[in-house]
């Protein structure tokens, strides 16, 4: 039996804890579901794709003891979560503006504005990357899964299985809230689901900039 399956037992509540966090709604599931409803499937898979991405440099971070290293200089951390805070603050701030229009000026803005896959990934990478909580995350999910000293079978593997699950939970969402019948919804109801994004990505964005790292 090959060595890392002797790491299993330890893997399964990093796993368990690595799920609960995903499927938890917090900004990026959030930012796929309103991409998703806005934009379409299209937009929704590519932020997904983003966040996944995201979440992978923080993984590797983490494996490679670079968390260990963030932890001694404060200051790094503490960009970060402005940054954050602050990008959090301008998505709540869009979502505002865009809650006050009416419906036909905010088709035709839509239109106008509608992001590209390069920026649709690199907004769902930029959520997750100036989260720096994220990192924590990750360390907790290394530290908890494996023992010191593991072998780098045993590291790819609890990366990879926690990468792919993510994958699929993210997608899932974007495919889930892009269906027709999500669409005439959000249609429907469009200023107070911008309205209600507008109130999380403020409420989120101010909650980083205030917490302790």
């Amino acid at each position: 039996m090959p060595e890392v399956f002797s790491f299993l037992p330890q893997m399964w509540p990093a796993y368990v804890a690595y799920l609960i966090a995903v499927v938890s709604p917090g900004p990026a599931v959030f930012a796929i579901i309103g991409t998703s409803i806005a934009q379409g499937r299209r937009a929704g898979l590519i932020t997904a794709f983003g966040i996944s991405g995201g979440s992978l440099t923080w993984a590797t971070a983490a494996a490679l003891g670079l968390a260990a290293v963030l932890r001694h200089y404060a200051i790094a951390l503490e960009i970060m979560k402005i940054l954050g805070g602050l990008y959090l603050l301008y998505l709540a701030w869009k979502a505002f503006k865009s809650a006050r229009l009416p419906d036909a000026q905010a088709a035709i803005g839509q239109a106008k504005t509608s992001l590209g896959a390069r920026q649709l990934w690199l907004r769902g990478y930029a959520i997750h990357m100036t989260n720096p909580k994220a990192i924590f995350a990750w360390l907790a999910i290394i530290s908890l899964g494996l023992p010191e000293n593991a072998p780098t079978s045993a590291i790819l593997l609890i990366i990879g299985v926690c990468m792919i699950s993510g994958l699929v939970i993210f997608t899932s969402y974007a495919l889930l809230f892009s269906t027709p019948r999500a669409l005439r919804s959000y249609r429907a109801a469009r200023r107070w689901i911008e309205g209600a994004m507008a109130l999380f990505y403020g409420a989120a964005g101010l909650k980083l900039l205030a917490s302790r790292i």
